[in-house]
């Protein structure tokens, strides 16, 4: 490790010891290259390592989400289909072993600036510990969730009980049981939190904006010896395929029909077989025109309320968790994953303040104060999600070309070459980032896709003499214009939908959605993400290797 005033040299350097990290290290090693990872935490797994509130737990099923190398996999087996965070933590521990990571990854290394400098034409990167690093490549694997958002709470600093944001959780145990806890937000972490906490505390209240149109999880304990017979015939390597193939990366894809293509007795058996199959195969594997035709979504969404309002007892809470109207298309903002959700909310120690009939007006000494009045708690959970995709890199002062930092270029929107570089910012990389298929896609699976196409990014420029490659604005103007005209397509945007003969939404603005950027004041409101699917996307990116650099700036 150097020492301050040292300013060491690398060939390239990654932040974040997550799948990012993982995927890269490796292949930069291959090259011939001496890399290193960064990572602010004191243990690896990126989200995996912040994320530990109660009930954690990834939403993507185990056999996907993980690295499809065979070293990897046939040596270790998730216990449950969908993996807790100890779980998950663990598996990258396996990893960091087999691959031999560790020597070159240093914990606790908070990097605070990014300089590029023309005269080396190198990367400067500082840390927070005050050492410096200089490095010819730099990849900013900061992932979608890197910054948490903490909305101003006015006397929040007056609380004398304890407040916990979801993704910086005490490293120990947090006693809920007996006790009176609040949770603002109703996104994946608020609903994990809920269904643990509601289960032993005194008394839970839920404070809700938006209602979750959560899918059953079905989750299930993984024998061993089943596993291992599928790993023997050979069905985690057909799954492996099949993630390579379908627009989510998942080993499932729609059912290519449109909703009325189908009786509706065949389409409530056909929903009914995906509820029970679990995870997001009623979102993903369902009819083509979910999310590009109203009437469909319609049909989806009244399935959808049907089968939750048979767990909800109380019709005040049926009305708030299930609406007649929903606030959004089916699948505008990202569903999450439930086990007893509904059951949770319905018992009588729990309670449930719609934020938008009454704000909150502040927090104080003893609780939560809204319109509707006071409510004393001693535990405060925020579980008010990310400034996504974005929020990692405006945490790192990054200078480009001329000194003009990366928040300036991107005041008036996010601006990228097909989600992996920026105009301006030679050498400057990142996968499962900005305008990448990544809240629509297995982030194992797009994660790996960038790694494969990076390593042979890097490996042209080493057998070419290249020494920086930047994408040009025409570029970066094109794609961002692509993901836009993708977006508007669809239902995404509460703004751009096809209205049906008796439409049951009425939608006028953005879908107030981390997808868009629209959770976070002041940020501009944009799709964030390629809502096209994987296998288009990654024959556009192979593309501009294919062309002779078109749409990139080469230097030599």
């Amino acid at each position: 490790m150097g020492s301050i005033g040292e300013c060491r040299e690398y060939d390239a350097l990654l932040i974040g010891a997550g799948f990012g990290g993982y995927t890269m290290l490796p292949k930069l090693r291959k090259l011939g290259l001496r890399a290193k990872i960064f990572e602010r935490g004191s243990g690896s797994g990126g989200v995996w390592h912040w994320n530990r509130y109660p009930g954690a737990r990834v939403d993507s099923d185990s056999p996907a989400y993980q690295f499809f190398d065979r070293e990897i996999w046939e040596d270790f087996t998730f216990s449950e289909r969908f993996p807790g965070y100890r779980e998950l933590q663990k598996y990258f521990q396996h990893v960091e072993r087999k691959w031999d990571l560790r020597k070159d990854i240093e914990y606790h290394k908070n990097v605070t600036y990014a300089h590029w400098d023309p005269e080396s034409r190198r990367w400067v990167v500082g840390c927070s510990d005050g050492t410096t690093t200089r490095c010819k490549w730099l990849f900013t694997n900061v992932g979608f969730a890197a910054k948490e958002y903490k909305p101003y709470l006015k006397g929040s600093a007056d609380f004398q009980g304890e407040m916990f944001h979801t993704a910086h959780w005490p490293d120990h145990d947090v006693a809920l049981k007996d006790k009176r806890i609040a949770v603002i937000g109703t996104g994946a972490s608020g609903i994990q939190v809920i269904q643990e906490a509601g289960k032993v505390c005194k008394h839970l209240t839920v404070y809700q904006r938006t209602p979750n149109f959560c899918l059953p999880m079905q989750q299930r304990r993984l024998d061993p010896v089943e596993e291992q017979r599928k790993k023997d015939s050979g069905l985690y390597e057909a799954a492996f395929k099949a993630c390579e193939k379908t627009s989510a990366g998942v080993p499932y894809e729609s059912n290519g029909r449109k909703t009325f293509d189908d009786t509706s007795e065949e389409r409530e058996a056909y929903w009914n077989r995906l509820i029970q199959d679990g995870g997001f195969k009623f979102w993903v594997a369902g009819y083509d025109d979910l999310t590009l035709d109203q009437r469909a979504n319609d049909a989806a969404y009244d399935f959808w309320r049907r089968m939750v309002l048979k767990r909800i007892k109380d019709p005040q809470k049926a009305r708030l968790l299930a609406p007649e109207v929903p606030p959004h298309p089916f699948g505008a903002k990202r569903p999450s994953l439930e086990q007893d959700y509904f059951e949770v909310l319905s018992q009588p120690n729990v309670d449930i303040v719609d934020v938008n009939e009454f704000p909150i007006q502040e927090v104080n000494a003893t609780g939560i104060r809204t319109t509707a009045g006071q409510v004393d708690v001693d535990i405060i959970v925020l579980a008010t999600g990310f400034d996504g995709l974005t929020g990692g890199f405006m945490d790192i002062d990054i200078q480009g070309i001329d000194r003009k930092t990366l928040k300036q270029y991107w005041s008036d929107g996010v601006k990228t070459s097909m989600g992996v570089a920026i105009p301006r910012f030679p050498n400057l990389f990142f996968l499962f980032g900005p305008q990448a298929p990544s809240t629509f896609s297995n982030g194992p699976t797009c994660i790996q896709f960038q790694g494969q196409w990076f390593a042979k990014l890097v490996q042209k420029m080493l057998d070419e003499g290249i020494e920086t490659l930047e994408p040009t604005e025409e570029a970066a103007e094109s794609w961002t214009e692509k993901i836009r005209e993708r977006w508007e397509a669809t239902l995404l945007p509460r703004g751009k939908i096809s209205i049906s003969a008796a439409p049951k939404v009425a939608f006028t603005d953005i879908s107030h959605s981390w997808w868009t950027g629209a959770n976070i004041p002041g940020k501009k409101v944009q799709p964030l993400s390629w809502a096209g699917g994987l296998p288009s996307y990654m024959q556009m990116l192979y593309e501009t290797l294919e062309k002779d650099y078109q749409g990139w700036i080469v230097g030599k």
